[in-house]
């Protein structure tokens, strides 16, 4: 069985600029804008594009992404080919590692990969926060009679030493790679986004680790190796929203971009819709003490506080009292009476007892971790 191109997700990431909110989870499922987890966006793109079979490769805490993405039945993945496979790191038996860097974990997978036998290889990260249309930058690869093509998208040239940047002539061909240059010749940041020809990639993976094996990362090491043997290399402009959620400052921002009325990931397009796994959940409750401005508050909660500038995910209950401002909280959170929680997130299954305050500030986000209790007055 032949696929034209097969999706695989880098999804083991264990996010430790994250902290306390992985600490039972991967990144890519992390909870995002109230019914969301990160992973969503991408296995959405990749039903939106018609790109029907996904792997996905796993790693750090894998448990809860497993049972959210499953067989893809919530993007429609599953009635579409083949569907979605999660795929569990392992050890070798000659003692080789777990993945040791992005192009390591599908060097890993080369079995399942050819499996299908795909002409392209779709190569992307499970916790960014983007809409894109894998197709439009497949037929930009064909085009171009490209073996590798990468999105870039334009930053601030202020920004570009923070990035892998692409420097490309007149034709987007790419013509020199810099890793997080002092002093940037361009400003197309890479996206981690990459469109393969199967056949030469695989080639170069299984020749570094036959002898070297020295090809972990796209970034470091397999994009250099193409520019050095001269491979057609190309860079795909993006121009639209797309956000890294890698930091609590970055994961907070993005939430609250989320809450503005024309947001720009327009998640009211019914022609390229987000999907999730979800659960029969009662509306929302508001009480009669409830005040909401400028909120986005997610079935099965109860509020009987008031919440301001914030998102509320699944089943979070907030008590009399308490003040929810330019936060998110999110889902299975309990809030007690009385309580005080300002630019900040609080983790999946965090307690907030009564009297408590989680107060942080633009620049520095309050954080309660995933399943923490805090705030809890001793009785005398």
């Amino acid at each position: 069985m032949a696929t034209e191109m097969l999706g695989m997700i880098l999804a083991g990431g264990q996010g430790t600029r994250l902290g306390k909110l992985t600490k039972n989870t991967a990144k890519p499922s992390v909870p995002f804008g109230g019914r969301y987890r990160i992973i969503d966006f991408t296995l959405s793109n990749l039903s939106n594009s018609g790109v029907n079979t996904v792997g996905v490769i796993t790693q750090y805490q894998p448990l809860e992404l497993n049972r959210h993405v499953q067989n893809g039945a919530s993007w429609g993945l599953n009635e579409r080919g083949a569907g979605v496979t999660i795929l569990q790191p392992y050890a070798a038996s000659d003692g080789e590692k777990f993945f040791e860097g992005t192009a390591h974990a599908i060097y890993q997978n080369i079995a399942y990969i050819d499996s299908y036998n795909p002409q392209y290889l779709l190569v992307l990260s499970g916790d960014h926060i983007y809409k894109m249309d894998y197709e439009r930058m497949l037929n930009f690869h064909k085009a171009k009679k490209a073996t590798l093509t990468v999105a870039v998208m334009p930053v601030a040239m202020a920004e570009a030493p923070r990035f892998g940047i692409m420097n490309t002539d007149d034709t987007d061909r790419i013509i020199a790679f810099e890793e997080k240059p002092a002093e940037p010749k361009s400003n197309l940041a890479s996206m981690g986004i990459y469109i393969f020809d199967w056949a030469p990639l695989k080639k170069y993976l299984t020749e570094s680790y036959a002898t070297d094996g020295k090809m972990e990362d796209f970034g470091k090491d397999v994009i250099p190796a193409y520019l050095a043997h001269n491979e057609p290399t190309y860079a795909y402009a993006f121009h639209g929203y797309w956000k890294d959620v890698g930091t609590i400052q970055s994961l907070w921002e993005a939430n609250m971009e989320f809450l503005a009325p024309n947001n720009a990931l327009n998640i009211a397009n019914r022609n390229w819709r987000i999907f999730s796994e979800t659960e029969a959940l009662p509306p929302m409750f508001l009480t009669k003490t409830a005040k909401v401005h400028r909120a986005m508050i997610t079935d099965g909660s109860y509020v009987a506080g008031e919440i301001d500038h914030s998102i509320l995910s699944q089943n979070v209950k907030v008590g009399e009292g308490s003040v929810v401002r330019d936060s998110m909280v999110m889902p299975n959170v309990v809030i007690g009476k009385n309580v005080v929680i300002d630019h900040a997130i609080i983790g999946e299954d965090a307690i907030v007892g009564d009297g408590g305050a989680v107060v942080g500030t633009p620049d520095e986000i309050a954080v309660v971790g995933y399943g923490e209790a805090v705030g809890r007055k001793e009785k005398a």
